[in-house]
């Protein structure tokens, strides 16, 4: 029975989910994906119809407020491996310390999405830290088609080696009990995998449809491992199967679950075409009851 079901946005072909997928991820150069988007759709006007569905609209990113009262957020700098790191680091007011979770953004960067996304966790009892993953090029960019070209090109080594850095300054925060997970969206899914494989001190990984690991790798993975995939994601489904197998070989603590019938970034609310509100609150849900059991 699938977990959950409630399919894209009415007049969005999977066709032009799949194109905006392509430009999103290899990418295609933005006049290669308008020049196509408009023959699928018949028309220029057609297309330019399309882009505010297929793209995301930060206006919607505050299921939690940045004010909200019981809170504590903020930007910071932290040190990481490479250099000066920039991040979000949100807290609840009332309390001491905290189980503590990375929140690792996807391939547009550190932007008002994610930082809502690490006030939830806050919001749910976690001491939360979205790292800026192009802390060292200058930050996130106002523009994601910049920061996907400056994703694209990062060191991945170098990447992970900050993400383990983060981990420990804040396993060692004054508010974080110790004990530190990390969850991540489309490319953070992906460097969550790649910090299991590389950090035993992760406690827990929590990956949303991220690429998956080499599998010859996987047996250095410590952290217990929630998965979440969509179903319609074909691209990153590829690997799934040996990702798994890899897993049940080297006795990996893991749950995953499929969501059939979404698409790829099904969690993201800023994005009308690909958000899918009943699988998004249910993989959350699972999220956080995995977090609380994990990192209690």
């Amino acid at each position: 029975m699938p977990d959950a079901e409630q399919g894209r946005e009415p007049g969005v072909s999977q066709q032009v989910i799949d194109l905006y997928d392509e430009y999103t991820h290899r990418p295609l150069e933005r006049r290669v994906f308008l020049e196509r988007l408009a023959a699928m759709a018949g028309s220029v006007a057609a297309a330019m119809a399309l882009l505010p569905v297929l793209e995301n609209n930060y206006l919607f990113a505050a299921q939690v407020t940045p004010d909200d009262a019981t809170l504590e957020a903020k930007r910071i700098d932290y040190p990481g491996a490479s250099g000066k790191m920039k991040g979000y680091l949100a807290r609840p007011k009332k309390g001491d310390r905290f189980p503590s979770v990375i929140v690792i953004h996807e391939n547009r960067g550190l932007n008002a999405h994610i930082e809502d996304v690490a006030r939830r966790a806050a919001k749910a009892g976690f001491l939360a830290l979205a790292p800026d993953c192009l802390s060292g090029s200058g930050g996130t960019p106002a523009a994601e088609d910049q920061a996907r070209e400056k994703i694209g090109v990062l060191d991945r080594a170098a990447v992970v080696a900050d993400l383990e850095e983060t981990r420990r300054w804040l396993a060692s925060h004054k508010h974080s009990t110790g004990k530190v997970g990390a969850m991540g969206f489309c490319w953070g899914g992906g460097m969550v995998n790649q910090l299991a494989v590389a950090d035993p001190g992760l406690q827990a990984g929590v990956v949303f449809y991220g690429m998956s690991p080499d599998p010859a790798l996987v047996p250095s993975i410590k952290a217990k491992l929630l998965l979440h995939y969509a179903g319609l994601d074909e691209r990153i489904n590829a690997s799934v199967p040996a990702y798994e197998a890899a897993l049940k070989q080297a006795g990996v603590s893991y749950t995953l679950h499929m969501y059939d019938g979404v698409q790829h970034a099904f969690h993201n609310d800023t994005n009308a075409a690909r958000y899918d509100a009943a699988a998004a609150a249910l993989a959350w849900k699972r999220t956080i009851d995995f977090l609380n059991a994990t990192l209690a």
